[in-house]
């Protein structure tokens, strides 16, 4: 992470309540100061100066004030942001540019997936867009005490991210973390190598007081979803691999995160891929 804020983009009281106790956590652990963001979508017949002199904000602002005034209220650096532009992925990924943003906290509810939508039209443009690493929340239930993190492990630079959010909650609520990476076989050469990869990814957790790695034989869906029932969040990272950004979390984060017993945050870092590889693969699919 790069800059010093965690940019909270908020629309509605219920949807920030939910955000706002993970931003704290998070917040807290890293020294970020919150940006609260709302966007105002403002149609093509207004220009964007027409938009703020005519467009009715009042609850937008009290909103965002409410937010910065309750964030405060844990000593936490806070502050808020009216944003006016066209679309709402395209007003989040400018305030993250422009406040050079750590990492942006969205929110999700989990509704069914739509053809050619993963998880929401603007929060697949954000993941898609973001200058900065993305985590989404899934916001369809009830804060529930945190006492146990589950983090799934597959190895690289998402799962390292996980990893380092659920250190940051585990030590805001005295959590314990299971790391649990899941395996074709249980031979010693693929149990090895399993414990090798939690063992890496433990050392990404920072100072966290009980760590049980687990590796498990089974189907990688079926076996995670399970395991998230003994938990109270699941922290994951978005999957390697695909299509440059297309694959936006991947198959398996994107099923875990829609069927978990838990809470769910799924994790995507940054990552810049050159231009060179955008070409040829772009030139493969044409």
């Amino acid at each position: 992470m790069s800059g010093d804020q965690l940019l909270v983009p908020v629309a509605n009281p219920e949807t920030a309540d939910r955000l706002l106790d993970t931003a704290i956590d998070i917040a807290s652990d890293r020294d970020l100061e919150i940006l609260v963001l709302t966007v105002v979508t403002v149609p093509m017949q207004l220009s964007l100066t027409q938009a703020r002199d005519s467009l009715e904000i009042d609850e937008s602002e009290a909103l965002v004030e409410d937010v910065v005034e309750r964030a405060r209220g844990y000593g936490l650096e806070a502050t808020g942001r009216i944003r006016f532009g066209r679309d709402v992925a395209s007003g989040i990924c400018g305030v993250a540019t422009e406040s050079n943003a750590e990492v942006i906290l969205l929110g999700w509810r989990g509704r069914p997936r739509r053809r050619d939508v993963v998880l929401g039209s603007y929060i697949d443009e954000v993941l898609s867009d973001a200058p900065c690493d993305v985590l989404v929340k899934r916001i369809d239930r009830d804060r529930t005490d945190v006492s146990s993190i589950l983090v799934p492990v597959a190895g690289g630079p998402h799962t390292e991210f996980a990893a380092s959010v659920a250190g940051s909650l585990a030590r805001s609520h005295d959590a314990r973390i299971e790391l649990l990476t899941v395996v074709p076989d249980r031979t010693e050469e693929t149990i090895s190598d399993a414990r090798a990869m939690l063992t890496r990814t433990s050392s990404m957790l920072g100072a966290v007081e009980s760590v049980e790695e687990t590796a498990l034989e089974g189907s990688v869906v079926e076996t995670i979803v399970e395991r998230t029932a003994a938990h109270d969040v699941t922290v994951l990272g978005a999957a390697e691999g695909g299509f440059l950004q297309r694959a936006l979390v991947g198959d398996v984060p994107e099923t875990v995160g829609r069927e978990a017993e838990s809470a769910v945050i799924m994790a995507k870092r940054r990552q810049d891929i050159p231009e060179t590889v955008i070409r040829r693969l772009r030139n493969r699919l044409s």
